[in-house]
């Protein structure tokens, strides 16, 4: 079997983590972080991995619609190296181009409302990012 994933969602605000155990297996929700420092959040994203045994950390990456980097992808960009920098295993980045409305659309469904909808979303966001990744590497496979 192979090792856990992460996958995150940064925002502003809050940080959406995602985790499947491995391969073919389904990306769950986990948690919401609030953003606090750069260097926080990735020690909190670091700790998340190694508690849960995750061999890479899949990160939203942000283009703009028309598949150009804009400032927020210049901004991921540093944060991408930084989190490469204190993480030993594998950071991908993956275009989260459209997980926000994927997530927001789905948790509308459920019904979700006010505070709990936009903590859920992140969540969610870092969930369709996750599964990107994975069916990516299916189609590798």
């Amino acid at each position: 079997m192979s090792a856990a994933i992460l996958a995150v969602d940064v925002g502003t605000v809050r940080i959406g983590v995602a985790c499947c155990a491995g391969l073919g297996l389904p990306a769950l929700a986990l948690t919401t972080l609030q953003h606090r420092s750069r260097e926080k959040d990735i020690y909190a994203i670091v700790d998340l991995a190694r508690e849960r045994g995750a061999q890479t950390i899949v990160v939203g990456y942000p283009l703009r619609l028309d598949s150009r980097r804009g400032p927020a992808a210049l901004k991921m960009d540093r944060f991408i190296a930084a989190l490469r920098a204190a993480f030993d295993g594998d950071v991908v980045a993956v275009d989260e181009r459209m997980t926000s409305a994927l997530a927001a659309r789905k948790l509308r469904e459920t019904g979700a409302r006010g505070a709990a909808r936009r903590e859920l979303v992140d969540r969610f966001a870092a969930v369709e990012i996750l599964e990107s990744y994975l069916a990516r590497k299916a189609r590798e496979a």
